[in-house]
């Protein structure tokens, strides 16, 4: 067997890249504490949990910590803000850098004023010793002049049982400004000169220009300039309606060569299980003294499944937006990436080449600025859109140039989610228990943005248009120790005496696939959990007691318990009317983050209604209570537009979602009631919740939706039409 690649560039914490306290606090504005961090804000409200976490460890209130704008230049290189990893990596690095200053500053008051550490208090950044009348603050004691020393591993962080910030509700100091119209995204960003600026291309990834009538565009279009380099075609003008003009007309003097590459829209399945893929052995468990399939005794039975996904996108409300000025000595970009350390680190990769043989120029410096987009959780088109800016600028004269996505670029030529195809095998016992399970799936790998690819390969959209093409890369995927990628979840959390799981990853990939929420985590648990239901019905057990029957994790118990526990709805059929269907799913987001369990009430009429989510979460110590719920809320409110709705759709030339009408999302009006109760656990480490409810949460609709029906709907989206079919089977 070939050996398996995975993405590069994943790392373990925050601390070794960045050891040095400077690179994480400043003192030298009086009364205010200056916190860096690389993690980006995109909309989960880190900003307030990592401000929360280091006026804890500090003893400082939370109006003195200063969070500051992200950039290349000032902040800690933190790599990408995914995976749910920000409080886990970020939060400790925030906390150990804070417990070494906050260590400091007693140890340099008690020098001073010679009394014992143990009568040393701090509160709001003052120290006071019950041995003197003697006191200084943080910024008396001139903590500025150590911050060039590393941060202690070995610092006294706070005990749990003294906090009075982490693990309460405080206001997201993120929002204000979004919420009452205030300049805040990349789209307000205005800058003096500004051009702007608009992208024309082809969603099919092996489609190139033929030709360009650019004599026609010009003689209508005078006051525009247009800018191609090889398929990558761009406009720039003084205005904004007039790049737009511009783009449009464009699009009609375009000869493009679409060849047939992409997939058959109808046969997913087939498009996944045959073509050429790296096969994994993800997991194999051998019990010799549990029963073998071929030779169960009677009263065994042998079940088998198969569940699917299609191709997904983002679905950002907002496009893609960047700007970007280039000058001889400096190129400044402005973009909402989740990872701009690494967006960074490719633009300078084509710089390399463009400046490789120039005797009269260097490449300028980079520097890339994080600025507010609009939420997506995953590798949506910030980073596209950003080179695009840096190619159309380096045309602009030095005068900054603004891009936005146009809404049909954003669904069809962004990075999607992958399809996924999940054979399921399982061999219960005479007893009902489940003794041997088999697991194999299919995707494109997860992760293609900058920084994770191939050597040699750029992931930009634009860098495979240019002339001189860079090679577009395949899809890789995470490693294990970052929750792998289309393997991510394959391994079911439960007690199984004998145990497969096989993942292939693609090794072509004609529609372009990248990180999305949960990555493979979505459609594993999808199946797992469904399955799971399908069995205990099979041998005629409660879905929720069959469960629990494979479970010895007193934690994935635990929140398995308390959903339906804090649901009513669950067990009162009083008020049900025809169509009403109950379902429960559970995960263990990477099977080594938060425990998630996702009830569901839904009506099934003329389509789906998911009405009341009941979720139950242990995600360790919880740092800001409401911004936790937040996220496992937004994460199930998502997944329910997934799973009912969202589906990409392609001919085998060209991508044909092109706007909300072909790409529906939930409404406001269809979004459920959502319970969240949280298990907290202040003595266990923080781990991530922006991602555990995916999977839950569209396993529970499928069981709901069995139990309203009778009938099992193992293709996503769970459309009324695919329901229609599958009750007419």
């Amino acid at each position: 067997m070939s050996t398996v690649m995975k993405a590069r560039g994943f790392v373990k914490g925050s601390l070794d890249k960045n050891p040095l306290l400077g690179q994480w606090l400043a003192f030298d504005v009086p009364g205010q504490v200056t916190l860096r961090v690389g993690k980006v804000d995109i909309g989960q409200g880190i900003s307030t949990a990592l401000a929360q976490i280091a006026a804890e460890e500090l003893d400082v209130s939370l109006a003195r910590i200063a969070n500051t704008d992200i950039n290349t230049a000032q902040n800690p290189d933190e790599g990408v803000t995914s995976g749910s990893f920000s409080i886990e990596h970020c939060g400790a690095a925030v906390r150990m850098a804070c417990a070494t200053i906050r260590a400091m500053a007693i140890t340099q008051f008690c020098h001073a004023h010679q009394v014992a550490a143990t009568t040393v208090k701090i509160a709001d950044g003052r120290l006071t010793s019950s041995a003197s009348d003697t006191h200084a603050s943080y910024w008396d004691l001139n903590l500025q002049a150590h911050l060039g020393e590393p941060v202690s591993e070995q610092a006294v962080t706070k005990p749990v049982s003294q906090y009075t910030k982490v693990g309460f509700t405080e206001p997201r100091i993120d929002l204000a400004k979004k919420l009452f119209g205030q300049a805040s995204f990349i789209q307000d960003l205005v800058l003096p000169g500004m051009l702007h600026a608009r992208v024309v291309r082809t969603s099919n990834r092996a489609g190139h220009v033929v030709s360009v009538d650019e004599a026609s565009f010009k003689q209508r279009m005078p006051c525009v300039t247009l800018v191609r380099d090889g398929s990558f075609l761009g406009v720039m003008a003084a205005r904004e309606e007039v790049a737009m003009a511009a783009a449009e007309l464009l699009e009609t003097l375009v000869q493009w060569h679409l060849p047939a590459v992409l997939p058959d829209c109808g046969d997913l399945a087939g498009f996944l299980t045959r073509t050429p893929s790296e096969r994994h052995i993800v997991f194999e468990k051998s019990d010799p003294t549990a029963l073998l399939a071929s030779t169960l005794p009677a009263g065994s039975t042998q079940l088998s499944a198969s569940y699917s996904r299609p191709f997904i996108a983002h679905a950002s409300i907002g496009p893609s937006c960047a700007v970007a000025q280039w000058q001889s000595e400096k190129l400044e970009v402005w973009c909402h990436s989740q990872g701009i350390f690494n967006l960074k680190t490719d633009i300078e990769v084509f710089l390399r080449r463009e400046f490789a043989d120039s005797a009269d120029a260097a490449a300028p410096a980079v520097v890339v600025h994080h600025v507010d987009g609009a939420g997506c959780y995953g590798h949506n088109p910030a980073d596209d859109v950003a080179l695009d800016a840096v190619l159309l600028a380096r045309a602009a004269a030095g005068q900054p140039v603004r891009v936005v996505w146009s809404r049909a670029d954003e669904l069809s030529c962004g990075p999607s989610g992958s399809a996924h195809w999940v054979n399921l095998q399982a061999d219960l016992s005479p007893n009902g228990l489940i003794q041997n399970w088999k697991h194999e799936n299919w995707s494109n790998g997860y992760t293609s943005r900058p920084g994770r690819s191939a050597a040699g390969a750029l992931s930009f959209k634009a860098a495979s248009e240019l002339a001189q093409p860079f090679a577009a890369p395949i899809a890789l995927d995470p490693p294990m120790s970052a929750g792998g990628g289309g393997d991510r979840n394959a391994i079911p959390d439960y007690d199984f005496p004998q145990q497969s799981v096989v993942y292939h990853r693609l090794l072509e990939m004609p529609i372009r696939t990248s990180a999305i929420r949960a990555l493979g985590g979505y459609a594993n648990v999808w199946a797992i959990e469904c399955f799971m239901d399908e069995l205990a019905h099979a041998v005629q057990r409660d879905p929720v007691a069959f469960r629990l029957q494979h479970l010895s994790d007193p934690r994935a118990r635990a929140v398995i318990e308390k959903a339906i526990e804090q649901a009513p709805w669950w067990h009162d059929k009083s008020q049900d009317q025809e169509g009403t269907g109950r379902g429960l799913a559970f995960a263990r987001y990477k099977n080594n983050g938060a425990w998630c369990a996702v009830a569901v009430l839904i009506r099934a009429q003329a389509s789906i209604r998911v009405e009341r989510v009941s979720i139950a979460a242990d995600v360790g110590l919880v740092i800001n209570p409401d911004g936790v719920k937040s996220q496992l809320e937004g994460g199930a409110i998502q997944s329910c537009s997934w799973t009912l709705k969202e589906e990409l759709r392609f001919t085998r030339e060209t991508m044909l979602t092109r706007s909300w009408e072909d790409y529906p999302i939930l409404n406001f009006s269809e979004a459920p009631v959502v319970d969240v109760a949280l298990i907290d656990r202040p003595n266990e480490p923080s781990i991530g919740a922006g991602e555990a409810t995916q999977g839950p949460t569209a396993a529970a609709i499928g069981n709901a939706v069995f139990d309203a029906l009778g009938v099992r709907v193992r293709q996503l989206p769970l459309t009324p039409e695919r329901i229609l079919a599958a009750l007419s089977v």
